[in-house]
């Protein structure tokens, strides 16, 4: 006997049809429902379909991870493709769009980006930037979703969390290199006094402009204490940040300089606001802090750097600083 929770019908298009039927898996025992929702009534096996399901599904969790790694995505939603984790609470949509300050902002569910209403099967989505969207909603398992756009095709998979519970740090150092181009500069603040001289001590500034765990970076040696829109760059290359085996909070940064050739360093955060490069050929220890930090979606009106699928190369080294 099949137990689901019919929630919509997949949409279809002049070449394919992209499902007919798609059976929700959650298994509700015991279900109480507050009096500020309509009773579910349980008939035949199964939870008849109504906007009330949906927005029990959607509000079930207090925040919901946006897998992008496993949605199938043809056209982006902007605001799902920007987003790390996204919630639904009493008709006021909430997303995590920064790494920043991820897990304290909004008590962890991060900023209002817009508002929604349920339907039989689908919710109706109002976007602060981005606009009206009617998106289906499907459960995979008791704690996965997929919210399927028909006129791009595409869906985007979504795995429920509590705030209590969720892994932040994770979900941090899994998207990296999108902390790096959080803010408009890395000002260098401090030199160690222990190790050799070499060029990258006259580099004052960074600014990894894009990528997904490779892409962009600018240098500059401008005096330290400008604003960011002040800073004149003088140098524009390659970077890639690096996984490393077997220690998820390490990670592995080369910058290309042409005249250099790739300058290796050990990478680590002090807080999401500072972090620390270690220069393995010299011996060096270099600390930059953010400087002109973008709040995406707010203030702005930036909406952040898409996500795509992505995954580091990992590096089978140990980590060379001594701590």
């Amino acid at each position: 006997m099949i137990f689901g929770i019919v929630l919509g019908l997949y949409s279809t298009n002049t070449t394919t049809m992209k499902r007919t039927i798609h059976f929700l898996s959650l298994f509700f025992i015991g279900l109480l429902v507050s009096s500020c929702y309509t009773e579910v009534i349980i008939e035949d096996d199964f939870i008849e379909e109504s906007p009330v399901n949906t927005a029990l599904v959607l509000e079930s969790f207090d925040l919901w991870y946006v897998d992008i790694n496993a949605s199938n995505v043809r056209a982006s939603v902007p605001f799902l493709q920007n987003a790390f984790t996204v919630s639904f609470n009493r008709g006021v949509l909430f997303a995590n769009n920064n790494l920043v300050g991820i897990g304290r902002t909004g008590n962890g569910i991060g900023i209002d980006v817009g508002s929604y209403g349920t339907l039989a099967g689908a919710v109706e989505i109002n976007h602060d930037l981005d606009g009206r969207w009617i998106l289906e909603v499907y459960a995979l398992n008791s704690d996965t979703i997929e919210l399927y756009d028909a006129n791009s095709d595409s869906s985007y998979v979504l795995r429920g969390h509590y705030t209590n519970t969720i892994d932040y740090t994770g979900i941090f150092y899994d998207n990296f290199h999108l902390f790096l181009q959080e803010y408009r500069a890395w000002e260098k603040s401090f030199t160690s006094e222990v190790g050799a001289l070499n060029d990258f001590d006259d580099e004052n500034y960074l600014r990894f402009v894009s990528g997904n765990g490779r892409g962009t970076f600018e240098s500059s040696i401008d005096a330290v204490g400008l604003a960011p829109g002040q800073i004149q760059w003088d140098y524009v290359g390659n970077y890639e940040v690096f996984d490393v085996a077997n220690d998820e909070t390490l990670k592995t940064l080369t910058l290309d300089y042409d005249f250099l050739g790739n300058d290796y360093f050990e990478l680590y955060v002090i807080n999401d606001g500072t972090i620390e490069l270690y220069h393995v050929p010299s011996g060096t220890t270099y600390e930059f802090r953010g400087r002109g930090y973008q709040q995406f979606l707010k203030g702005d009106g930036k909406q952040g750097k898409p996500r795509i699928k992505s995954a580091n190369a990992t590096m089978q080294v140990k980590a060379q600083k001594k701590m």
